[in-house]
């Protein structure tokens, strides 16, 4: 969407505090021993007690509340019976609706011990959303993100997850500009515009480019021993530094 009112801002301001709250509380919950089922039911009590409601499950009636991803699982993990273990890299996916807004975000965190290539995982990821962030704004190319993640990525050392990728947000949880691609594409002519409402995910990852749908129809997974972390933010395109809906 496109924002054409203060309302829709404010809208969008309280929509974007609720899912990062709601994240912030789920990694500060995550403990070994905890199944993801039941890190998933910490998540959908938060958001009710906001009164807002989960993106995936109201749009796409997905089999929980929020997106809970271990290890070789990169994205769309779906909560259930699965234990979390000390050195997991787990990833969570918070989006949510409120008042007909919708908010994206994301973190990835490893449950200690961790090791030295997982820690450079987590902080290369991070940097690439902070230079994704410092870059857009209006005006720009839209394939400018992509170059600022791939920058980071060539630079530490690391994959681009390439069928994985940001997508415009506001009113549903998909909608235009779909394929915020996280690497460079010469040929998107696409322009960000003042006002437009995007969501921002790079997923680095160690071994692979590609994930593919696992049996459940959900899962995205990468090659065996591949380990991948993501962050993500809501933000609004303005002149100068964009808004950021899903910053604490």
């Amino acid at each position: 969407m496109t924002i054409e009112s203060d309302q829709d801002l404010e809208h969008l301001k309280v929509i974007g505090r609720i899912v990062a709250t709601t994240l912030k509380t789920m990694m500060s919950s995550t403990e070994p021993g905890m199944t993801t089922a039941e890190l998933d039911l910490i998540g959908k009590q938060l958001l009710e007690n906001y009164g807002a409601r989960s993106a995936p499950k109201l749009s796409y009636d997905f089999p929980g509340y929020t997106c809970i991803s271990i290890n070789e699982e990169a994205a769309h993990g779906i909560p259930g019976e699965r234990v979390i273990q000390p050195g997991d890299v787990v990833n969570i996916d918070v989006s949510a609706e409120k008042n007909g807004y919708f908010a994206d975000t994301g973190g990835s965190f490893v449950v200690p011990p961790s090791s030295a290539l997982k820690d450079r995982l987590l902080h290369a990821t991070r940097l690439a959303l902070e230079e994704a962030c410092s870059y857009a704004s209006a005006r720009k190319p839209i394939n400018g993100i992509g170059r600022s993640i791939q920058q980071v990525a060539k630079q530490k050392g690391f994959k681009i997850i390439k069928n994985l990728c940001g997508h415009g947000v506001g009113k549903s949880l998909h909608e235009a500009p779909k394929e915020i691609h996280g690497f460079y594409v010469q040929q998107d002519k696409r322009l960000l515009k003042e006002g437009m409402v995007i969501a921002v995910e790079p997923f680095l990852s160690t071994k692979s480019q590609i994930v593919n749908e696992a049996d459940d129809g959900w899962t995205l997974t990468g090659k065996a021993g591949n380990l991948s972390a993501q962050f993500e933010h809501t933000m609004v395109i303005t002149k100068g530094k964009p808004i950021i809906l899903t910053a604490l």
